[in-house]
């Protein structure tokens, strides 16, 4: 267990680490494009049992106009993404992944943190997403992001046909 010195200084840490990514030209999120594609891919395919195919991206970004899609650049190379469909001043994030290789480090943390500012911005209040019962480092971001738990749905995997423990934050 963590005493509270170790704490604070766990606290200035990140606060130093998020300040040089903020100021660091080398850190980009931007919308996602079709070129971006190949990329996302690779990320979904390393990162969940049933990824999100060319096809089921390509139809977001050319057919949805409720989807919005952000991709993180480390020094160039798309490293992480987030997809989110804007209905009536909520949104629900569609998925997010960041490369394996660049997993914890807080860089999921980062993209979720900016993408939230920026829909605060643009009006809306809440966001909601589902995540694995089972994806308990996934439910600890959320929860660090200001997500509660408020339901449960019922074999939501089609893989495993495991529950999804739906979530919501308000901004």
């Amino acid at each position: 267990m963590q005493n509270k010195v170790q704490v604070q200084q766990n606290t200035r840490k990140e606060i130093a680490q998020e300040n040089l990514r903020e100021n660091s030209p080398e850190i980009v999120i931007r919308s996602m494009t079709l070129e971006d594609i190949p990329a996302i891919v690779a990320i979904e395919e390393a990162s969940f049992p049933t990824p999100w195919s060319a096809e089921s991206f390509t139809s977001e970004l050319k057919d949805n106009y409720l989807a919005r899609y952000y991709c993180l650049e480390l020094k160039g190379n798309v490293i992480g993404y987030m997809g989110l469909w804007i209905i009536m001043g909520e949104a629900h994030i569609t998925n997010i992944a960041i490369w394996p290789g660049c997993r914890g480090q807080g860089w999921g943390g980062y993209l979720m943190r900016n993408i939230m500012q920026s829909m605060f911005r643009s009006g809306v209040l809440r966001l909601t997403l589902e995540v694995r019962v089972s994806n308990i480092t996934a439910q600890n971001l959320y929860k660090g992001l200001g997500f509660r738990a408020a339901g449960l749905r019922k074999r939501y995997y089609s893989d495993n046909q495991e529950d999804a423990v739906i979530m919501w934050a308000s901004l």
